[in-house]
């Protein structure tokens, strides 16, 4: 991409993510939520160790983004921008560097080639890159753990369960028959979890559309999930802020998949109807495809070429299909640029879920610091050179997002007070490294005095 600035002004479409993006979760509840949840089948219905159940605040300290998961080795790993395996783990427990080299020879990973494209989930690994993401990471760590007490295995099989877990709590009926424990605690309790839109983020929303902006938002969340979460979060006329609300988006296929294979479908009744050919008019839709929408952006803006920006907090879900395959511009949601007041997840009990009453007593209490385990999310050191000097590198978390990233913002809400006409400096191949970082780059980047240090997760 070329160094001229990016402005939002000169954007047609301005569309929306919607977990983690528009609507901001309150962290530490909901990864509890999703653990509960998770854990609580694999216990019930799979015959796990009950051990899962209990989680202490020290554990939380493993939750972090940007880590794969080797599925088949049970062996978490941090890697650098070229695929170097930076950190490791295996389960929960820290691997040494010579624990590393003798697993993975020249600390490469034999996965980094088919992992860095991003192409797909595989059925050898998984990558950890957002909030809804990150308590399964620590699930799956403990999983490992569990397994390994009596003597440690050549070859793990856990994922199909874990998927199953997944599905038994997030498919897309879940909501409606109240199925699993996920939806209806959030049901019954929205603002346990949610928080409410500021004021100025809803009238940021007005301000574009007064200024002609198309409004989009594109969530993979069912359109009754993402009706439950508008209304709490931005008032029951939440429908008036969009002109297009795309439901069940299945990204990244969203934007990868062709037209004939994902249509848009109408909704009756939160029920999908027949596929349709193409889009013809502004509506509430589900499925669809990035193709079939852009067409019709091109008639409602009258323009041949509309150009669109996307917010998301998901490099593999929004960030890297959205400007690789539609050549979006696109900004990344990113809370770790929060301010360098790192905190994580805190818990004031860690009896066993089944000994407890319906969620009583579990309010974080004081924050913990960064992820010791796993150090910054944006750089890390080398470790193992010959001659012990330390070389910082910078992950690949933080090469993705200054290669699919136009900007990183740690959330809508920092840009609502700019004019639309601000001219942001944008990520490009022939600009510094953290010219894209919106207001400042994270302290680990601009400085090496402390980078090990440098690093939010889970912010109360």
């Amino acid at each position: 991409m070329s160094q001229r600035p990016f402005s939002l002004a000169e954007c047609a479409a301005i569309g929306f993510d919607l977990d983690h993006t528009l609507c901001r979760y309150r962290l530490p509840q909901t990864a509890r939520l999703i653990y509960d949840s998770f854990a609580r089948y694999l216990v019930t219905e799979k015959g796990y160790d009950k051990e899962l159940l209990t989680v202490t605040p020290e554990s939380w300290d493993f939750c972090c983004k940007g880590l794969a998961l080797d599925l088949e080795d049970g062996n978490f790993l941090k890697l650098s921008g070229n695929g170097t395996i930076l950190r490791a783990s295996h389960g929960t427990k820290s691997m040494t560097p010579e624990e590393i080299l003798e697993i993975y020879g020249r600390r490469e990973w034999k996965h980094f080639k088919s992992f860095s494209g991003m192409v797909s989930r595989s059925a050898k690994y998984y990558f950890y890159d957002n909030y809804f993401d990150l308590p399964g990471a620590l699930l799956c760590a403990r999983i490992v753990d569990c397994l390994d007490k009596n003597g440690r295995q050549t070859k793990y099989d856990f994922w199909k369960d874990v998927i199953a877990a997944i599905q038994h709590n997030y498919k897309t009926t879940a909501f409606k028959e109240n199925c699993g424990m996920y939806f209806p605690e959030v049901k019954n309790d929205p603002a346990k979890y949610l928080q409410s839109c500021p004021e100025s983020v809803k009238k940021w929303l007005r301000l574009l559309k007064n200024a002609g902006k198309v409004l989009l938002l594109i969530t993979s969340s069912h359109s009754d999930y993402c009706r439950l979460l508008c209304e709490h979060i931005l008032g029951n006329d939440f429908a008036e802020f969009f002109d297009i609300v795309i439901t069940n988006a299945l990204k990244p296929g969203f934007f990868s998949q062709m037209p004939n294979q994902r249509p848009f479908r109408s909704l009756e009744n939160d029920e999908e109807q027949e596929a349709l050919p193409s889009l013809d008019k502004p509506g509430w839709y589900s499925q669809g495809n990035a193709t079939h929408l852009y067409e019709l952006l091109k008639k409602m803006t009258g323009k041949p070429e509309p150009k669109i920006v996307y917010f998301g907090d998901s490099m593999h879900s929004d960030i890297f299909p959205a400007s690789h395959y539609s050549n979006w511009e696109t900004a990344f949601i990113l809370e770790e640029l929060s301010g360098d007041e790192v905190r994580m997840l805190a818990e004031t009990e860690s009896e066993p879920l089944e000994k407890k009453g319906k969620y009583e007593g579990q309010h974080p209490k004081a924050p913990y610091s960064i992820s010791k385990q796993w150090g910054s999310f944006f750089l890390d050191s080398i470790p193992g050179l010959e001659n012990g000097e330390e070389i910082l590198t910078n992950t690949w978390s933080c090469k993705c997002i200054r290669t699919y990233s136009t900007i990183a913002i740690p959330s809508i809400e920092a840009i609502t007070d700019l004019p639309l006409d601000y001219r942001f400096t944008r990520f490009s191949s022939n600009s510094s490294e953290i010219a894209g970082y919106y207001p400042k780059p994270p302290k680990a980047l601009l400085s090496n005095a402390e980078p090990m240090i440098r690093c939010s997760y889970l912010p109360l």
